[in-house]
C-alpha cells in the first residue's frame, strides 16, 4: 500500500493545478495623468527658483569680473581660472587654510559646547523634579522671542571689560553654557519620548543622575545630537555678525568675515574672486551635511514624538 503524496488529495480525485493570483492594475485616467504631470513641472520650477542663485555663483566664479555684472546670461562667454588662483592664494599673506582651520575651529567647538551644556540642561528640565523647573523651561523657551541684536552692545561690553576682544572666546564660550535655547527645547522634547521606566529601573540598580545620563540617556539621544550638532556646525561656520563685531585681525578671520574683506583689497570690486571663495567654503558644509543627512532626517522625525 503506497503512502498518500501531498500532491495528491486524500480522496484521490486529481488536485487542480495552481493558477497564478493576478492582480488588476488600477487604470490612470487622463485626468489623473495630466494632474500627475502639472504636479512634477511645478516641482521643477521650484526647484529650478531654488538651485539657480547656486548656479549663478557656480557660473560666476569662472567669468572675466566685467561680465558678471553687465550680462544676465548665466552661461559665460568665455571661462577664466583666475578667480580661483586668487582665492588659494588667500589674503595679506595670510594662507587659504589658516582661513579654512578658523572656522574650523569655531564650529568644531560649538558643537562641543552645544552637545555637552543643552543635552545636560535638557535633562535637568526634561527628567528630574525640583521646585521650579517648569519655570525656569519657560524661561528658555521665552528667550527665543528675544532678538539676538539687543545683546550685542552689552555682550560687548562684557566682553571687551574681561579683554576677550579679538579673540574666539566671545564666539564659543555662549555655546558651552546651554544658551540656546533652540537646541534645548529640542533635547527636551527628544527625553519626553524616553520611557521613564528606564531611569526607574536603573535607580533601583543604584545609579545616580549622571550615571544614568552617561550610560542610558546620552547614548538614546544619538538623533538629536547628530542633528543639533548638524545645525550648530552649518551655523557657526556661516556666522557673520560674530567675527566681524570681535575679530579684528585678518590672520584670525574665519571664511564668512574672509568673503567680506575680500572685495575690500582693491579698488574695483573683485566679485568673480569672491564667488570662487564663496563656492571654496561651501565644499565642508556641503560634505558635513551629505555624510550625516540620514541622521538629522531621523532626528527631525523623532525628536516630536512623545511615548
Amino acid at each position: 500500500m503506497t503512502a498518500t503524496t501531498a500532491a495528491e488529495p486524500i480522496d484521490g480525485s486529481q488536485a487542480s493545478p495552481k493558477v497564478p493570483r493576478v492582480i488588476a492594475r488600477k487604470r490612470r485616467t487622463a485626468g489623473s495623468r495630466l494632474k500627475s504631470v502639472i504636479w512634477h513641472l511645478a516641482l521643477l520650477a521650484v526647484l529650478v527658483v531654488v538651485l539657480y542663485p547656486a548656479f549663478w555663483v557656480l557660473t560666476a566664479s569662472v567669468k572675466p569680473n566685467a561680465e558678471i555684472l553687465t550680462s544676465i546670461s548665466p552661461i559665460p562667454t568665455s571661462i577664466t581660472w583666475e578667480h580661483f588662483a586668487s582665492a588659494f592664494d588667500g589674503m595679506a599673506g595670510v594662507p587659504l587654510w589658516r582661513f579654512f582651520w578658523n572656522s574650523f575651529v569655531i564650529a568644531a567647538l560649538s558643537v562641543v559646547g552645544i552637545v555637552a551644556s543643552c543635552s545636560i540642561t535638557a535633562y535637568a528640565l526634561g527628567r528630574l523634579e525640583f521646585p521650579g523647573r517648569k519655570a525656569m523651561f519657560a524661561v528658555v523657551i521665552a528667550t527665543l522671542l528675544l532678538p539676538g541684536q539687543v545683546m550685542l552692545i552689552p555682550q560687548y561690553l562684557i566682553f571687551s571689560e574681561m579683554d576677550v576682544v579679538n579673540t574666539i572666546f566671545p564666539l564659543v564660550i555662549g555655546k558651552f553654557l546651554g544658551l540656546d535655547a533652540f537646541f534645548v527645547f529640542m533635547y527636551v522634547q527628544f527625553l519626553r519620548g524616553i520611557p521613564r521606566e528606564l531611569d526607574q529601573a536603573a535607580t533601583i540598580d543604584g545609579a545616580g543622575h549622571f550615571r544614568i545620563f552617561f550610560s542610558i540617556m546620552l547614548p538614546l539621544l544619538r538623533p538629536a545630537i547628530v542633528t543639533s550638532s548638524i545645525f550648530t556646525f552649518i551655523w557657526s561656520w556661516n556666522d557673520f555678525m560674530g567675527p566681524l563685531i570681535y575679530l579684528h585681525e585678518i590672520e584670525k578671520f574665519p571664511m564668512p568675515r574672509l568673503l567680506q574683506s575680500y572685495n575690500n583689497t582693491e579698488a574695483v570690486s573683485n566679485y568673480g574672486g569672491m564667488m570662487a571663495m564663496t563656492l571654496l567654503s561651501l565644499l565642508p558644509v556641503v560634505l558635513f551635511f551629505l555624510v550625516f543627512q540620514k541622521f538629522l532626517i531621523k532626528g527631525i522625525a523623532t525628536s516630536g514624538v512623545k511615548g
